[in-house]
Order: C-alpha cells, then sequence, then structure tokens
C-alpha cells in the first residue's frame, strides 16, 4: 500500500495535462465533458487516461478518486463472495420551503434509482426503502451493513423559478469515505438535461470497477424526458394518486397522467404507468367497461414502448394484457423483456411475481421473484 508520499510522488510523475484530465475523471466528468472542458478530443481523454492508469497503478475509476483523495484506503474492498456492488440513492434533500420542490426532489430521486437499475449488474436498494428508513449518510453504516450497501449516493438541492443548484456526492457504505462529489447549477427549464448528465456521471463512476457497466452507452438506453416541469408535475401527483389502488384514486391516477400526455404526448414513463392505471381500472372492475379498459390498457403500453423500449414496466403491463387478449406466447415474451430490463428493480420484480402466479398461473416461479424484490426493498410499501 502506498503512503502518501509515495502517492505524491507518482503524482508529479504525470504531466499537466495528464494531471487535469485525471482530476476531472476522478471527479465524475465523462470523456466528452473532459474534451470540451480541455479543448481535446474524447478519445484523446481516453488515451491519456490509459497512460494515467499505468503510470498510477490504478485499474478503476473509484481508485482514481481515491489516489487524489490522498488515502488508498478509500477505495472500498473488492465483495469476498464476489457479489457485484450494491447501490443505495437517499432522497435528495431539498432546501426549500416549497413544497413544489420537494416534491421534485423525491421525483428525482425516484428517477435516478429507476435509471440506475436498468443495467442488470447493478443492484439498486428501492428508493421507498431508503425513504421509510430516514437516515441520514452520516449515520448510515448500520443500516448500510444490514441491507449490504457498497456504496451511497446522497444530495442536497436548492431550487427557483430561474436555477436549480444540485450537489451530488458518492461514498464508501462502510467507512463513510467520499469518493466522488459534483455540483450542478442549471438553468430551471434544463432539470431533465441535468437528471441525464447526473445520471452519465455516476455510471461513469461504477464503469472502472464494474465490468457490465464498462461497455454500457448511457444515450442508449435513455428515456425521453418530459419536455416541462408542469407535465412531470402532473406525471409526480398521479403517482400518488396511483399507490391508492382505490377506485376514486386510480380514476384521478388516470386523469393526472392523462393531463400530463397532453403536454408531452412523448414522455414514455408516463404512458407505462397509464397503462398499469388502466390494468388496474380492468382488473377490479373501477371502469364502466372492461373491454374498453383493456384496449386502453394496451394502447398505452404499446405507445410507450415505441417510445422506450427498454421500459421494464410496459412491458410488464403488455404481457398482461396480452394474457387477458389470450396471446399467452405473447405475454411471456414480453414479461421476459421485462425481467431483462429490471432485473434489479424490486418494483417490476413485484409485478412480475403477480403476474406468473396470477396470470399465468405459476406461483413456483413468482416466489424467487417477489423473494429478490423484498430482497432489494425490505421496507416495502403495502402493495408488494
Amino acid at each position: 500500500m502506498l503512503n502518501d508520499v509515495s502517492k505524491a510522488q507518482a503524482l508529479d510523475a504525470l504531466s499537466g495535462r495528464e494531471r487535469a484530465v485525471a482530476e476531472k475523471f476522478a471527479a465524475g466528468m465523462t470523456y466528452r465533458e473532459i474534451g470540451r472542458a480541455l479543448f481535446i478530443a474524447p478519445t484523446t481523454v481516453r488515451t491519456h487516461l490509459a497512460a494515467i492508469y499505468e503510470k498510477l497503478g490504478v485499474r478503476t475509476k473509484i481508485g482514481l478518486a481515491a489516489y487524489f483523495a490522498g488515502a488508498s484506503s478509500a477505495q472500498p474492498a473488492p465483495s469476498l463472495s464476489g457479489a457485484p456492488p450494491v447501490l443505495a440513492i437517499f432522497p435528495i434533500e431539498c432546501l426549500n420551503s416549497d413544497e413544489r420542490w420537494r416534491r421534485f426532489a423525491d421525483g428525482l430521486s425516484s428517477d435516478i434509482t429507476i435509471d440506475l437499475s436498468r443495467y442488470a449488474g447493478l443492484p439498486v436498494i428501492a428508493f421507498h426503502t431508503m425513504k421509510s428508513l430516514g437516515s441520514k449518510p452520516a449515520d448510515f453504516a448500520a443500516d448500510g451493513k444490514a441491507l449490504g450497501v457498497t456504496y451511497f449516493v446522497s444530495g442536497r438541492l436548492r431550487a427557483d423559478d430561474q436555477r436549480i443548484r444540485l450537489t451530488i456526492e458518492l461514498a464508501d457504505a462502510g467507512s463513510g469515505v467520499s469518493l466522488w462529489r459534483e455540483r450542478y447549477d442549471r438553468p430551471a427549464e434544463d432539470i431533465f438535461a441535468l437528471q441525464d448528465s447526473l445520471t452519465e456521471s455516476i455510471i461513469n463512476v461504477f464503469a472502472g470497477s464494474y465490468g457490465t457497466l464498462a461497455t454500457v452507452g448511457r444515450n442508449a438506453v435513455r428515456r425521453k424526458p418530459p419536455a416541462s416541469l408542469r407535465a412531470y408535475d402532473f406525471y409526480l401527483l398521479a403517482l400518488e394518486q396511483h399507490t391508492t389502488f382505490s377506485r376514486a384514486g386510480n380514476a384521478e391516477a388516470i386523469r393526472l397522467f392523462s393531463r400530463a400526455l397532453e403536454l408531452d404526448p412523448t414522455f414514455a414513463n408516463c404512458w407505462a404507468e397509464l397503462a398499469y392505471a388502466y390494468s388496474v381500472e380492468a382488473c377490479n372492475g373501477f371502469g364502466d367497461d372492461m373491454l374498453t379498459s383493456i384496449e386502453k390498457w394496451r394502447a398505452a403500453a404499446e405507445n410507450a414502448l415505441r417510445l422506450d423500449p427498454t421500459d421494464s414496466c410496459a412491458h410488464a403491463c403488455l404481457g398482461n394484457v396480452r394474457a387477458c387478449l389470450g396471446d399467452l406466447e405473447g405475454t411471456e415474451r414480453a414479461h421476459r423483456r421485462a425481467f431483462e430490463y429490471g432485473s434489479n428493480h424490486a418494483g417490476i420484480l413485484t409485478l412480475l411475481a403477480g403476474s406468473k402466479a396470477l396470470v399465468i398461473g405459476d406461483p413456483a416461479e413468482a416466489i424467487p421473484l417477489i423473494e429478490r424484490a423484498m430482497r432489494l426493498n425490505p421496507l416495502a410499501p403495502p402493495w408488494y
């Protein structure tokens, strides 16, 4: 293990350009962002990083971040079991008293959790569990150990109608040592570009230390975000109603989801949730005509997948509606895709478990799915 003097000597061996590239990459910037900042091509950034890794004797981005922190012990020890790292996202702390921004901070935290759980190699603790714990990053060690968390992400949001200021930090769950930190200051209308940039940065931190993320392009699976805060606000309010699973609550959720889609018809997640709401309406007899509800359910799921073919919720909903229409082979294909894209998303696993037991009639296949969901979300909401 190198001491601080040895590390300083190794850093001195880097050229000025290499030092700048290393510092920015360790801070979570992407090749493209570094290239723009230093006026060099992204391929040149990659060439510099190959030389930097060789000179410093590190293999991962987290190792590089620990090098600049001056403590090799900041690099988390590899799991003895060979299991992949587990990530937890704390609810972003909103420093505003305005309820609208508090709701937005929760929605952003949840969206980041869902985006990261798309990657089959990265288990992510469910947002509901993290919110229910009520613990703070400073006292998370015991809870993190109980949940098997390797790293956690925390953040603070301050916003007004003109600008959004967000600070995000990645830390070792065992020691609490900060591995990466970034500040974002963006115009309020650019919040969805901010979410994409934030998620991409976090994924890049993990790319060096976990193989399956290294070759995954963020843009290839990116959902197109809503075009306006207002549409997103309706979406968040609809989700609150949706989880009541009552006739009145479900009807209100459908109204709010539909309103959001009037404002932004390209909002893929909203189409998927609308499909789910219509499935609740059809299966519980909440509507006036079941066949009409089923047709709206099918159309909404297909719209979601046309906009985002990787949406695991939409695949699960489409699978279930195909079962209602007698297409069991189509159901199996859709459920397979839902699992492929949502294998680390506790909510999707729960939906699939229910589908296996109630739609397909195979409870034995449902048990391991719900057991995995409960491991990822031990503080599960009542609908589980």
